[in-house]
C-alpha cells in the first residue's frame, strides 16, 4: 500500500489489519513478518515481542531482514484480530547528516506470515493479501530523527476501512534473512536526576547521562494539554535552557542549517495510566526540555528508555584511579550509544554507518561486546553497496544514489574509511575466531584493495602533477588522487572547516600508509584461507606501497614530511618507518609533544594508536602524561566539562561552556584499549594464527599513579582474568587462564614464562626504573 499524505520526515504511521478465527486448540503459533518501514506487531491490541525498530537497517534492495515471533500464547479460540503498524523508518524517512528524504524507496508496506499449527496437525495461513484494510493511527507524525506527534484525542475507527494496495514483488528480489545480529531492545531505563521548572510551562528533565533512545512520560496532563518534548545534549551556558544549534547539519546543496529534529509532541486525552511512548522514533539526549506542562512534574513521571543492540558484554576494566574509570564508562556508553543494528557514528545528529568509526573502534568494541554476528551483518550491507570499482561508500547502509554527490564530492572510496572492508573481518576474526567471516567478506576486501591499488597507478594528486609533470616510478604505488577525510577533527584552527581541510591537504601519506596496510593484511587474510597466489601478490603491493611512501614522505635523514603527530604516529604502528629511522621518528614525535605543551595532536584515524606507539618505543612516562592531561584537548578535558559520553570534536564543550558537533561520537574514546591491552595487560595475538584469545599475552605496565588493576574478558573459550597491584615495590599479579589455551606472562621485571590452564599468582619485586 502506498502511504504519502505528507513530506518526508511529517508522514504519520498506519495500521494495517485482519482477523481470523480459530476453532481448533492452536499447539504452536508463529509470526514471520518484515516491512519497508518500522513496524510493530499487535494481537487483539497486544504488543507482539519486545523488539524496537523492527526491521532494522540494511540496503534494503539486497537484503530484507525478517523477524520471527512466538505467538502461541497470544492466539485465542475464536475471533483473533492482527494489527501491524508501519511508519517510514529508514527506509523512506529523512536519514543522515544530508537529511536525504525516500532514501530507499517511496512506499511502506509490510510483508506477513502467520503460521498456527494444531493438534491435528494441520494448519492456519494467514497472510498479508488484498484482503487486508488500513487505517490512520494516532501516531500522525512518526520520523527516525524529525521525532514522532501522538494524538491520544484522536478518534480511531473500529475494524479497518480501507483496503490495502498490493504490490508487486520488488524486481531486485532481495534477499530474506534472519538477521546475525542481536536485535535492537529497551536495555534499560533510567530515571532523570532532575526535573527543573525553568518557567511555567517549560520543565527541564536531566537524565544526568547521555543516551540513545527516547524519553517515556506518564504524566501527561489534563485532556487537550499539548506537550513538545524537544531532545539534546547541552544547555546554553547564557541562559540555561536546552541548546541544539551544534547538532544542526548543514544542507550540502544550500549549505544553510537544517533542523536539529528530536522534537516529539503528544496531545493528552486525560485518561488515567496514558503513557507516551515514541517508539517509532529514537534520540540521543541527556536533557529533554518539555513545553506546554501545566505542572507539577516530578521526577517518578519520567523515565529514561536505553535503547540499542542487545549485545553479550564481555569485557571490564577497573583500576586504582577512578579518572580512568571514568573515562573507560563514559566511553562504554558512547559505544552503547552507537549500536543501534548498525554501528552508528553518532545517535542524534547523522546515525549513519560511518565505516571510518567503526573500523577504528571495532578492536575496542570486541574486547567490551560480542560484535561478531553484528558486524558480520553490517558487512555484508558493506559488500552489497560497494560499487562495481571496488569503491566503498562513506556509511553502510549507504542511502546517497550512486550518482549523487555531496557538496561536489563522491561519497565512496575515502581511505581509513573503505578500509574497513578489511580491517573489520581481521579485527572481528582475532576477537572470535571466525574464519567463516574471513571466506564470506574475502570478495568484498579484495575489491576494495584492487580499488585502491587502480587508484594509485592511475591517478594523481593535482599538486604532485604540477611540481612534476612525469611521475616518478614509485607513483604507481603512491596513492594521492580522489577525496580523503584524513585524519579528521585533529585539534587546531581547522577544526571550524575540517572538509576545508581534508580538501586542501595532500591525502597521499594517509591513502598510502593505509594502502600499504590493508594490503599486507589482505595478504595475511589469504593466507589463512589457502589462496597462496593472492597472498603473495598482496604481500608484495604492501611492500611496495610502503616503500613508495618511504620515497616519497621520508628523507634520507629520516624526518617525516608532513611532520605531525597522526603521520608519524601512522607510521610506526604501521611499520612504515626504516628501522634506522625509527628513533628518529620517535624523537620527532615526542617533540611535537612536548611542542604542544604535553598535549595530543591527533585526530581520528590515529588517536587509538598514539599512547600504544608512545609505550612501545620507550615512553610510557609520556604515554602517561597524555592520558592524565586535563586541559584541552585531551580525554580528562572531557571529564571535567562533563562529558558522560566521548565527543566528536575534542573542544565538544568549551572553556566557555559553548557546545560543537556531536557530543555522543564514541571514535575518540578507543584509547581504553590501552587501558585492557596495557594498563591491564591483556593482549590478544595478532598474528591470525592464535584468534580468540586461544594463545594470548599478559603483559601489564606500571604507570602512573595506578597501584591496582584488574581486566576480564569471556572468550569463546572461557573467562580470562588478569588482577594485579603494587604495594612496597613489591608486584603481585594473579592470571586465570581458561582451557584450551594458553598465555605469555611478562611481568615488569623483565621475566617471562608460557602459562596454561588454571589459576596462577605470581609476585616480584620491581626496582624504582620499572616504574613510572
Amino acid at each position: 500500500m502506498k502511504f504519502c499524505p505528507s513530506e518526508p520526515g511529517e508522514r504519520g504511521a498506519w495500521s494495517l489489519g485482519t482477523t481470523f478465527t480459530i476453532e481448533r486448540p492452536a499447539i504452536r503459533a508463529r509470526l514471520y513478518a518484515t516491512a519497508h518501514g518500522l513496524y510493530e506487531a499487535f494481537l487483539d491490541g497486544n504488543r507482539i515481542g519486545d523488539l524496537e525498530l523492527t526491521p532494522g537497517w540494511t540496503s534494503y534492495s539486497a537484503r530484507q531482514q525478517v523477524q520471527t515471533f512466538d505467538v502461541t500464547q497470544q492466539i485465542k479460540h475464536g475471533l483473533n484480530q492482527l494489527d501491524i503498524i508501519v511508519s517510514d523508518g529508514w527506509f523512506r524517512g529523512v536519514v543522515g547528516f544530508a537529511r536525504t528524504p525516500n532514501a530507499f524507496g517511496d512506499q511502506t508496506s509490510v510483508l506477513a506470515k502467520l503460521v498456527i499449527e494444531h493438534d491435528d496437525a494441520s494448519l492456519t495461513l494467514v497472510a498479508t493479501d488484498g484482503s487486508w484494510t488500513f487505517r490512520a493511527t494516532q501516531l500522525i507524525r512518526a520520523d527516525l530523527l524529525g521525532g514522532q506527534t501522538t494524538d491520544f484525542t484522536r478518534a480511531i475507527e473500529s475494524g479497518f476501512g480501507s483496503p490495502v494496495v498490493e504490490l508487486p514483488w520488488p524486481v531486485t528480489k532481495p534477499l530474506m534473512v534472519n538477521s546475525p545480529a542481536p536485535p535492537v531492545r529497551q536495555i534499560e531505563t533510567i530515571l532523570p536526576m532532575s526535573v527543573e521548572a525553568l518557567e511555567p510551562g517549560v520543565h527541564l528533565v536531566d537524565m544526568g547521562q547521555n543516551i540513545s533512545g527516547w524519553v517515556r512520560l506518564k504524566n501527561l496532563g489534563p485532556i487537550g494539554t499539548v506537550l513538545t518534548i524537544e531532545h539534546g545534549e547541552a544547555l546554553s551556558p547564557d541562559t540555561g535552557y536546552l541548546t541544539t544549534d551544534h547538532l544542526r547539519p548543514t544542507d550540502m546543496k544550500t549549505f544553510q542549517p537544517l533542523p536539529a529534529g528530536q522534537i516529539d509532541r503528544v496531545v493528552s486525552s486525560g485518561k488515567t495510566g496514558e503513557v507516551f511512548e515514541p517508539r517509532h522514533s529514537t534520540k540521543g539526549f541527556r536533557y529533554a526540555q518539555i513545553l506546554g506542562h501545566p505542572g507539577p512534574l516530578r521526577i517518578d513521571d519520567i523515565e529514561g528508555v536505553v535503547v540499542h543492540s542487545d549485545l553479550e558484554r564481555r569485557g571490564w576494566f577497573d583500576c586504582s584511579d577512578t579518572r580512568l574509570n571514568q573515562l573507560h564508562e563514559v566511553a562504554v556508553w558512547s559505544l552503547r550509544g552507537n549500536m543501534c543494528d548498525i554501528p552508528t557514528d553518532c545517535p542524534q545528529r547523522e546515525r549513519v554507518g560511518w565505516t571510518g568509526d567503526w573500523q577504528l573502534f571495532a578492536p575496542t568494541a570486541a574486547f567490551l561486546y560480542d560484535v561478531g554476528g553484528f558486524s558480520v551483518k553490517w558487512l555484508a550491507d558493506l559488500a552489497v553497496d560497494q560499487r562495481a570499482d571496488g569503491s566503498v561508500p562513506w556509511f553502510v547502509p549507504n542511502p546517497i544514489p550512486a550518482e549523487e554527490t555531496l557538496a561536489g564530492l563522491a561519497p565512496h572510496g575515502c581511505a581509513g574509511w573503505g578500509d574497513a572492508a578489511v580491517i573489520v573481518p581481521w579485527e572481528v576474526y582475532l576477537a572470535t575466531g571466525d574464519l567463516g567471516l574471513l571466506a564470506d567478506q574475502y570478495e568484498s576486501a579484495k575489491a576494495w584493495v584492487n580499488f585502491a591499488l587502480n587508484q594509485a597507478e592511475t591517478g594523481r594528486g593535482r599538486q604532485r602533477a604540477e611540481q612534476h609533470p612525469e611521475p616518478a616510478l614509485h607513483e604507481q604505488y603512491l596513492w594521492d588522487s580522489g577525496f580523503h577525510f584524513g585524519e579528521w577533527l585533529e585539534p587546531g584552527e581547522w577544526n571550524a572547516n575540517p572538509i576545508a581541510k581534508a580538501i586542501r591537504t595532500d591525502p597521499g601519506p594517509t591513502a598510502t600508509a593505509y594502502l600499504s596496510r590493508s594490503s599486507g593484511l589482505l595478504s595475511r587474510i589469504a593466507a589463512l584461507l589457502g589462496k597462496t597466489d593472492d597472498s603473495s601478490f598482496y604481500a608484495s603491493a604492501s611492500l611496495l606501497s610502503k616503500a613508495a611512501w618511504q620515497t616519497e614522505f621520508i628523507s634520507p635523514s629520516g624526518e617525516v614530511t608532513p611532520l605531525n603527530q597522526a603521520n608519524l604516529v601512522r607510521g610506526l604502528h604501521f611499520g612504515l618507518i626504516p628501522s634506522e629511522h625509527i628513533d628518529r621518528c620517535v624523537s620527532d614525535l615526542v617533540q611535537l609533544i612536548r611542542d604542544a605543551d604535553t598535549h595530543l595532536g591527533t585526530g581520528f584515524l590515529s588517536t587509538p594508536l598514539l599512547l600504544p606507539v608512545l609505550a612501545d618505543h620507550g615512553h610510557l612516562e609520556l604515554a602517561f602524561e597524555l592520558l592524565y592531561q586535563d586541559s584541552s584537548p585531551s580525554w580528562l578535558a572531557m571529564l571535567k566539562r562533563g562529558a558522560t559520553t566521548v565527543w566528536e570534536d575534542w573542544d565538544g564543550i568549551d572553556e566557555r561552556g559553548v557546545a560543537s558537533a556531536s557530543l555522543n561520537h564514541y571514535s575518540k574514546g578507543a584509547v581504553i584499549s590501552f587501558l585492557h591491552r596495557y594498563v591491564g595487560g591483556l593482549r590478544l595475538d595478532e598474528s591470525g594464527y592464535h584468534p580468540a584469545y586461544s594463545r594470548f599475552t599478559v603483559r601489564p605496565i606500571v604507570g602512573g599513579v595506578i597501584t591496582t588493576a584488574s581486566v576480564r574478558h569471556e572468550s569463546s573459550y572461557g573467562t580470562i582474568e588478569v588482577a594485579w597491584n603494587l604495594a612496597d615495590s613489591v608486584f603481585v599479579i594473579d592470571v586465570t587462564v581458561p582451557p584450551g589455551t594458553q598465555a605469555d606472562l611478562v611481568l615488569p621485571d623483565g621475566s617471562s614464562e608460557t602459562i596454561f590452564v588454571g589459576s596462577h599468582h605470581r609476585s616480584v619485586s620491581i626496582l624504582p626504573a620499572h616504574v613510572v
